[in-house]
């Protein structure tokens, strides 16, 4: 409701533009008893004139205050609906990588644009409708009360029976749209994984498992869509079986008054005409419903992913790292200097994972070092440079930079000091400047085109047309693979950050590139401290200092040649890949 706030006028001002149309409506019936009674009866023509003219500014008034209201429920639920998607928006940027992973891509999607669409449309029908219809119902009942009561008691009966059915089937079709929506998920789900994968699916030729995945999916949607549809239908005809009842009796009691006459011909009309009003308003009631129960079920999914929050740790963080620091001093001796960068007896067990990913990770970093990170596939690098920015909080021990718990550090600050090239290398929509820009707003031509010289990619830059301002398609389409990778360690470059971390970032380049990519990056010492995993041993040997991880755990630490020398894990690697310096030796 607080996402409404900036609109008080509009939800106060629709309903009741719509409440003065209600009113003028049930005006009508009167008129028209008076028509029949009066105008008809004596022949009045004059009379009936009036009366006519009369239920035309009635229309008029009421088609006005109609669009008026409208327009304001309409403005109301379309920025209510702009700003809760925009805060959506903003609370899944701010979600760590533990939450989306364990919300899922899909689900995020369909509840900011399919679900808030729903909202939205809850919203404008309630804004429109919720007052009027209650309103035309019970305001018809006592009107009719005005006119006999004997014949009104027959709405005394027929409206509660009406809400029962109305509210009842509204209770039982809300967990099935809820069901509906969980299947547009899978929905979402595989059709993202199928546009983003078309390629492996036609070199394997799997096209028509595909498609019949797909058809299992949208066949259970339209399955659960349809069964909730049929019960939402049975709805209308119910109430008009209920109404068209409550007017038979009407009709009855209605002949039987004017009969020995307690009522007159007209007033009977005004009656029947109340009881129809009541019919158009349950059936409008119905439709209203049916979208309040969509909506209903669908904000409690957006609510779902508001409730996900990350683990509040400051508390935890201050005394840690107190602790830490203390112990720290204590291990090295208060007047020894304090690490650049720290891991302190690390782990990192993932959510919902049955094992722990790193154990006791322990050794520090200079300034200005460049570590290589090796080991086999599954062996824990990634985890560990992630572990670097709070990416994921670790579980035991304590990360600490500049002696401080980086736990303790504000997100920003943490990661405006850090660049990041991750595995995969994800470009946007927009230019390469647009691009590089990412790592610094307001980056200079220079200090863009020094990071694209560090990142060997110039000779990408300058055979686009355009150079700087050539175009990028989504997730760089239009790249290789070795050329978006070159543009996203430039990205990283750009803001000149004090740790480097290139996760497995130059996997598609060839040799010749890779070599003058580490030779450029060596001479970014003394300023940056450069954290490089790879399967390569060539890229990572000319190292400070080396960490071979063997299924999470540290199998070595050291230079090239003390790893060599002495770790048997990373003998296996490295003469893997040069058989030919085992057969020398």
């Amino acid at each position: 409701m607080k996402y409404l706030r900036d609109f008080k006028k509009e939800s106060v001002l629709a309903p009741l533009f719509k409440l003065l149309e209600a009113f003028f409506e049930l005006l009508v019936p009167l008129v028209m008893a008076n028509i029949i009674d009066i105008g008809i009866a004596d022949r009045d023509m004059g009379y009936v004139t009036r009366m006519g003219l009369c239920l035309l500014a009635l229309a008029i008034v009421g088609l006005v205050s109609s669009i008026t209201a409208q327009f304001f429920a309409a403005k109301a639920a379309v920025g209510f609906s702009a700003r809760l998607r925009q805060a959506l928006f903003d609370h899944i940027q701010g979600l760590d990588f533990t939450n989306i992973d364990r919300a899922g891509t899909s689900t995020m999607i369909t509840r900011m644009t399919s679900d808030i669409n729903q909202v939205q449309s809850g919203v404008n029908m309630v804004l429109r409708l919720f007052l009027r219809s209650p309103i035309i119902v019970f305001g018809a009942m006592i009107m009719a009360f005005t006119i006999d009561v004997k014949s009104a008691l027959i709405f005394v009966v027929a409206i509660p029976l009406l809400a029962i059915v109305v509210f009842g089937i509204m209770m039982w079709t809300m967990p099935l749209y809820k069901k509906v929506q969980s299947g547009l998920d899978k929905v979402l789900g595989v059709t993202r994984e199928n546009l983003t994968g078309v390629r492996v699916i036609r070199a394997f030729h799997k096209e028509e498992e595909e498609e019949k995945k797909f058809g299992e999916y949208t066949t259970a949607l339209a399955d659960s869509q349809t069964f909730a549809g049929k019960i939402s239908a049975v709805m209308n005809p119910v109430t008009y079986v209920i109404v068209n009842g409550a007017i038979i009796a009407l009709i009855y009691t209605g002949a039987v008054q004017v009969n020995i006459g307690n009522l007159s011909q007209g007033e009977v009309i005004a009656i029947i005409n109340y009881m129809s009003q009541i019919l158009v308003e349950l059936v409008k009631l119905a439709s209203l419903i049916i979208t309040i129960t969509k909506a209903l079920a669908s904000a409690d999914r957006v609510a779902g992913v508001f409730e996900i929050q990350n683990e509040e740790r400051e508390g935890r963080q201050e005394a840690s790292s107190a602790q830490m620091a203390g112990k720290a001093a204590q291990d090295r001796g208060s007047d020894l200097p304090v690490p650049f960068l720290e891991f302190e007896h690390v782990s990192l067990t993932y959510a919902g994972a049955g094992a722990e990913t790193l154990q006791d990770m322990h050794f520090t970093v200079d300034r200005g070092e460049t570590v290589g990170i090796i080991g086999g596939t599954g062996s824990g690098k990634s985890s560990l440079v992630n572990l670097i920015p709070g990416f994921y909080p670790v579980t035991e021990g304590a990360i600490r930079l500049k002696g401080q718990d980086i736990r303790s550090i504000p997100e920003d600050t943490l990661r405006s000091c850090i660049g990041v090239v991750p595995q995969k290398a994800v470009l946007f929509k927009g230019t390469i400047r647009s691009n590089l820009q990412w790592g610094k707003p307001d980056a200079t031509e220079e200090e863009m085109w020094q990071a694209i010289d560090t990142a060997q990619a110039r000779e990408v830059v300058e055979g686009k047309e355009g150079k700087l301002d050539a175009r990028i398609a989504q997730n760089g389409k239009n790249l290789s693979g070795g050329q978006r990778q070159r543009l996203t360690i430039a990205r990283a470059l750009v803001r000149k950050p004090e740790i480097l971390i290139l996760d497995d970032s130059a996997s598609a380049l060839d040799y010749a590139t890779d070599a003058k990519l580490r030779e450029a990056l060596r001479a970014l010492e003394g300023t940056t401290t450069t954290f490089i995993v790879s399967q390569r041993a060539s890229t990572i040997r000319h190292a400070d200092k080396i960490i071979v991880l063997d299924d999470g755990e540290m199998a070595g630490i050291g230079t090239h040649e003390e790893l060599l020398a002495g770790c048997e894990v990373y003998q296996e690697i490295y003469y893997s890949q040069y058989p030919d310096e085992r057969k020398a030796e």
